[in-house]
Parts: C-alpha cells; sequence; structure tokens
C-alpha cells in the first residue's frame, strides 16, 4: 500500500509528456477553467462598470445633484461600489493573462498589466472624487461653491476614466497583435479587437482634448470585450496558450 502511494506520488512529480515540465500544466489545473475565469472577468467587469455608472448618473445627471444628494446617497454609494470593483476586475485581467501573454512575448505581458493596473487606479481614483460629493453636500457650504466643487468632482472622474482608457487602448494594440501572431484566439476576434481598440484608443485622445466623441467610438472595442468574453467562456484559448499542443 505504502509502496504504491509512493510509486503514485513519485509518477505524479515526473515530466509530463515529451519534455513538458511540471510548469507546463494547465494553469490553476484546469484550461477550461483558467479561459472561463478570464471570460468572466472580461464580461464582469463590463457589468460592474455599466451598471455602476447609470446609478451613479441617475444621481449625478441632475441640475442640483448635491441639493437632493441626502436622497440619494444610497443609490449613488452602490453605484460607486459597482464601479470600485470594476477596478478590481480590470486588475484581475491584467493579472490572469500575464502568464499565457509571458509564454509568447514578455513585453507585451507586462504592458498589458501595466495598463491593466493604471487603469483600475485611475478608475477608482475618478470614483472617489464622486463619492468626494457626499461629504460635501452635508457641509452645508454656500450653494455656488457647492455647484463648483461638485462640477469638479464630476471633471475629475471623467477625465481619470479617460486617462485610464487610453492606456488600456495603447496596451491592447499590442495584446491583439500577439494574439493575431499566436493564434491563441481566431484571428478575426484578434483583427476586431485591434481595429475596435485603435478606434477606442482615438475616442479617448480627443475626450481629453475636448472633442466629445469618446462614447461612439468606444463601441467596437466594446463590443469586441463583450465577444472576446463569451468565446473564452464557451471555447476558451488554444491549447498553446499553455505550452500544450493539443
Amino acid at each position: 500500500m505504502n509502496q504504491t502511494i509512493v510509486s503514485s506520488s513519485s509518477s505524479s512529480a515526473q515530466p509530463v509528456g515529451d519534455g513538458e515540465s511540471v510548469k507546463s500544466r494547465p494553469l490553476m489545473g484546469s484550461r477550461t477553467r483558467y479561459s472561463r475565469l478570464i471570460g468572466a472577468l472580461f464580461l464582469s467587469a463590463f457589468l460592474l462598470y455599466g451598471v455602476g455608472f447609470a446609478l451613479v448618473t441617475s444621481v449625478t445627471g441632475a441640475p442640483d445633484f448635491l441639493a437632493t444628494m441626502s436622497a440619494h446617497q444610497t443609490i449613488l454609494t452602490i453605484g460607486a461600489v459597482l464601479m470600485l470593483l470594476n477596478s478590481v476586475a480590470v486588475v484581475a485581467l491584467g493579472v490572469l493573462f500575464f502568464p499565457i501573454l509571458e509564454r509568447h512575448g514578455k513585453r507585451t505581458a507586462l504592458a498589458y498589466l501595466a495598463a491593466r493596473i493604471v487603469e483600475g487606479v485611475f478608475l477608482a481614483g475618478g470614483v472617489l472624487a464622486l463619492l468626494m460629493t457626499v461629504p460635501l453636500a452635508q457641509q452645508g457650504i454656500d450653494a455656488g461653491l457647492a455647484k463648483a466643487l461638485g462640477s469638479l468632482a464630476l471633471q475629475s472622474n471623467t477625465m481619470a476614466y479617460q486617462i485610464a482608457e487610453m492606456s488600456l487602448g495603447l496596451a491592447s494594440l499590442f495584446l491583439c497583435a500577439l494574439l493575431f501572431r499566436t493564434r491563441l484566439i481566431p484571428r478575426f476576434l484578434a483583427v476586431w479587437g485591434f481595429v475596435g481598440y485603435a478606434i477606442f484608443l482615438t475616442g479617448a485622445i480627443a475626450e481629453i482634448v475636448g472633442i466629445h466623441i469618446g462614447l461612439v467610438l468606444s463601441i467596437p472595442g466594446g463590443l469586441f470585450e463583450l465577444a472576446l468574453g463569451f468565446w473564452l467562456l464557451i471555447n476558451g484559448f488554444e491549447p498553446k496558450a499553455y505550452g500544450q499542443e493539443s
């Protein structure tokens, strides 16, 4: 009995297949599970920010939203928390993508990880600026000053968002180029992503310089992230993403 256990343990520690090391086994023990986790994060990030932003905007979109903040504080807070959870999700995407991308292009892997961290930090900073409107509304300061500070908080969130998305768009161009070259996903998806992120990046830069076309230009890139999320949930990456050929 003991010899069987020792033999089994010894066998599991050996390289797998023809020169394949333990390191090249599917990450997290399952290629499908890992792919689905990344796909779920793409979809959850999209949902978290979308719902959170809709809730926040339902409060801050009013002309004098600080005057009615006490009645809508809970909605604003819930929306802000969802947007903060999105920051966690986007950083997690960079972390989970890193070991897959590193096998095929370490600089791209590092750039994408760094971009996701920058995105998460700036998005979170913008949300914190929005949350500052809650104590601001409770201070009872001059109405004109309160309105100006509230407007500044909204503009800070908008600018932080555009900087975050500019960082993401730039790094994602290299990501999609690598995905196209390695065929870790179908090439039509990689091309869609490259074009979508190029348009997305253009929109973010336009917003920063005061040309308000970013919402429309974000559609192709946003649809790509949804498509990629569903693709990974259903099909996953190609086995070569994990150092496997089948």
